[in-house]
């Protein structure tokens, strides 16, 4: 078997904002070190959880380009591109390969359902209009295009696709992948609560969630599946479940971020139409995530 392009957690980072709403480069960096302290990978930027289709372009390349700066180059740098249009996909791709970002993560054009003729069109159309290595997105239950083993298999004369998040939430397509496309990509799982359930079928990576909250954990656990140890693994994920199933909810940004507040690592604030939560499902979040920080396991110390 090839070795994977790209492989290990490449964490799906938020946007730290103020409360005004305005974007806070200090305090996504400040988050950025504690991931790549934990053993990550990669950081991929700008993605659903980085609240990619909230923020303005300019603030999206603003972004980039003061992250690029401060992961400098001691872990792989990854975009998330959700745009629109085809046209308006391409143009950002580009940017981002000029601001020194290692590829991207491209989702299928938003707010369109697309057939698979013309997702393969966008996709491939995207990819000729860049140098960077792309992650493709697939993500059904949130952007109502669901890429299949089979249309992998259309595109994999392209070159610059070298991944794939899947994210339909069922665990089989981990299998019928495989039994498609052989390691024709690095095959990533974007669905925290399936995380050990893929690990077991073969993937390369993870694109983490819940788990930017407890990088130490989360690396642990990763680290945990890499080594077979699965009566270890098991034994944390138990533990990490209630926290990873926050990543699939309508309000998973949400979630996550009041998350990250609550571990000392950023700020709950969200940018509009999105609102902090409140009242009785406030509380039932906090609960979820306090029980987890009062019943942190305790890790072995790091040779």
């Amino acid at each position: 078997m090839s070795k994977p392009f790209w492989s290990g957690v490449f964490p799906a980072i938020t946007t730290q904002l103020k409360k005004d709403q305005s974007v806070d480069l200090d305090a996504t960096a400040g988050h950025v070190e504690a991931l790549i302290k934990s053993g990550v990978k990669g950081i991929i930027f700008l993605g659903s959880l980085g609240e990619n289709q909230a923020l303005t372009g300019t603030e999206k390349r603003l972004i980039v380009e003061a992250m690029v700066k401060v992961v400098n180059g001691r872990v792989k740098v990854l975009s998330g591109v959700a745009e629109s249009s085809t046209a308006e996909a391409v143009r950002y791709a580009r940017d981002v390969q000029k601001l020194g970002v290692d590829g991207i993560m491209l989702m299928p054009a938003m707010l369109y359902k697309g057939d698979p003729r013309e997702t393969i069109a966008h996709f491939r159309t995207v990819a000729k209009g860049s140098d960077l290595p792309i992650m493709i997105y697939n993500n059904p239950l949130s952007y109502a295009n669901d890429i299949t083993p089979e249309m992998f298999a259309q595109i994999a004369d392209e070159k610059k696709f070298v991944a794939l998040k899947e994210s339909s939430g069922d665990v089989r397509r981990i299998t019928d992948l495989h039994n498609t496309v052989g390691d024709r990509y690095a095959l990533f799982t974007g669905v925290d609560n399936l995380a050990l359930e893929a690990s077991i079928l073969g993937i390369d990576g993870w694109v983490a969630g819940s788990g930017i909250a407890f990088p130490e954990e989360n690396q642990y656990f990763w680290d945990l599946t890499r080594q077979g140890k699965w009566d270890e693994a098991r034994t944390i994920y138990r533990w990490f479940t209630p926290l990873l199933h926050l990543d699939v909810s309508t309000k998973f940004v949400q979630y996550i971020k009041l998350a990250v507040q609550e571990t000392g690592l950023g700020k709950e604030w969200v940018r509009a139409p999105r609102l902090t939560l409140a009242g009785e499902e406030r509380k039932r979040v906090l609960k979820i995530i306090h029980d987890g920080i009062t019943n942190r396991p305790k890790l072995p110390k790091r040779k």
